[in-house]
């Protein structure tokens, strides 16, 4: 079985550095071959792709921009009413990902207005959702981008986001069909909404797209104390066949490099 492969999350990891191409100097000084990040949009790009290729670091994941984020946003894909407001910011996110060869983007969904009914008005996101996504298949096809979306739960992260569990995510999946769109496994979001994650990922593997990780109900490090061992989940997706990354979104107890222990542990543990 092929060894599993790890890419910093700089929202998240090295942020004792102010600046996104210092995290992604240091995420290459700590051995790490590949970096992801959510909202890189106000760094300055030219600066970013200097240091992408001055480390060689593959730039493996984006997001979306949130929106109007004092304002309450968390992305726009399902939003009735932002249908333009979300074209025209995945014309900047594939502005960023063309210049940093990053070939994967998190197409989020976003929070259920304020004054709406979950219930009541997740039919109509669904269908604007669906529709978003189809549209933004056919421009990431062109670039050769794979957009994904991800359930991101309800319970202790978000309660207002609309896409919170694998199974809704699979179902809009089918309505889209679109090859180029896959679902984005973050095994912390799976576990609090579902669990059940044996199951779940040998039930959707095949769509999955990108995987992320860290410990319930902490989200820290994954050798942290919690409900996760993560040596069985890395060995179930080793087991699978997964090749695409694995992004290492946790909040480290202490300094990053002091928690990046795991990694030695995850390599020890495929060696004994």
């Amino acid at each position: 079985m092929a060894p599993l492969k790890f890419c910093a999350n700089i929202t998240w990891l090295f942020t004792e550095l102010p600046d996104f191409s210092q995290r992604m100097y240091a995420a290459a000084a700590a051995g790490f071959q590949a970096v992801e990040a959510a909202w890189l949009y106000d760094s300055d790009l030219q600066e970013l792709q200097r240091a992408r290729e001055a480390t060689g670091l593959e730039v493996v994941l984006i997001n979306t921009p949130p929106g109007n984020v004092k304002a309450g946003d968390l992305g726009l894909g399902a939003v009735p009413g932002r249908e333009a407001e979300f074209r025209q910011s995945l014309d900047l996110t594939v502005k960023f990902a063309r210049a940093l060869h990053c070939k994967r983007i998190h197409l989020m969904a976003g929070r259920v207005p304020e004054d709406s009914n979950r219930t009541a008005i997740a039919k109509e996101m669904e269908a604007v959702f669906v529709q978003n996504l189809s549209y933004a298949a056919d421009i990431l096809a062109k670039e050769g981008i794979t957009g994904l979306i991800e359930p991101i739960n309800t319970r202790i992260t978000d309660p207002m986001y609309f896409l919170d569990s694998p199974h809704q995510a699979a179902a809009i999946l089918e309505k889209v069909g679109k090859p180029n769109i896959k679902l984005q496994m973050d095994i912390f979001h799976w576990q609090i909404m579902d669990g059940n994650l044996t199951q779940n990922i040998q039930k959707y593997f095949p769509i999955i797209g990108h995987v992320q990780i860290a410990q319930v109900p902490g989200r820290n490090e994954p050798d942290s104390a919690g409900e996760l061992n993560y040596s069985y989940l890395f060995n179930t997706l080793e087991t699978h066949g997964y090749q695409g990354y694995v992004g290492c979104e946790y909040k480290p107890l202490g300094s990053t490099e002091e928690g990046l222990g795991w990694i030695k542990w995850y390599w020890t543990g495929r060696k004994s």
